[in-house]
């Protein structure tokens, strides 16, 4: 699952290119949009701009989610916390819980934050939470990705998942490591779920 904005969607492309990599099929889904927001401030953060290039994603449905091996949680960082786009969607799979429908499957996440201690550690454990309350399987970027152990640039990437410093200029500019990381993290997963469905 992508968020409609920004990196979450290209490093939703690069997990994909490497899911396709190892013989997986890949899709695509968003968030209903719940947003609280005001229209005005939709408009200053240019969200309008972004739903419209975004258009063409899926929206998610709860109903089929069971329907898949495993499942990438993409949500930008708001106060160190998932969207409310997001939390709205997690909170609604109770019915899944109930059943658990979505027990052994794998649940991993990655997240984009406009500040370098924006939050996004936090944003990815906090969602882990709720995956393992559903009875996933969490998958993270281990230190086999030694980039991540690197301090020479200012960038995402943790054992918990990939990141990216978002731009604040409209300009979606990821780091040769958090592409490397987002490389890496779908070629992971998609290798643990083939091992698991196996």
């Amino acid at each position: 699952m992508v968020e409609r904005h920004g990196f979450l969607y290209v490093g939703g492309y690069f997990t994909k290119a490497n899911g396709v990599w190892v013989n997986s099929i890949v899709r695509f889904y968003s968030p209903p949009d719940t947003t609280i927001v005001s229209d005005e401030i939709l408009k200053k953060m240019k969200a309008f701009d972004y739903q419209k290039k975004m258009q063409d994603i899926t929206i998610a449905k709860v109903e089929d989610l069971p329907n898949y091996d495993a499942i990438i949680f993409g949500t930008p960082t708001r106060f160190g916390n998932m969207c409310a786009q997001m939390r709205a969607f997690l909170d609604s799979t109770g019915s899944l819980w109930v059943k658990g429908s979505l027990v052994g499957k794998v649940g991993a996440a990655f997240t984009s934050s406009s500040t370098q201690h924006g939050g996004q550690e936090s944003t990815i454990l906090t969602t882990h939470i709720t995956l393992l309350h559903q009875g996933m399987i969490i998958v993270g970027l281990p230190y086999t990705f030694d980039k991540q152990m690197e301090n020479n640039e200012v960038s995402g990437c943790s054992p918990y998942g990939v990141s990216t410093i978002a731009k604040t200029n409209e300009q979606v500019s990821c780091t040769e490591t958090e592409i490397k990381g987002a490389e890496f993290f779908g070629s992971h997963i998609a290798k643990i779920t083939k091992k698991l469905c196996n």
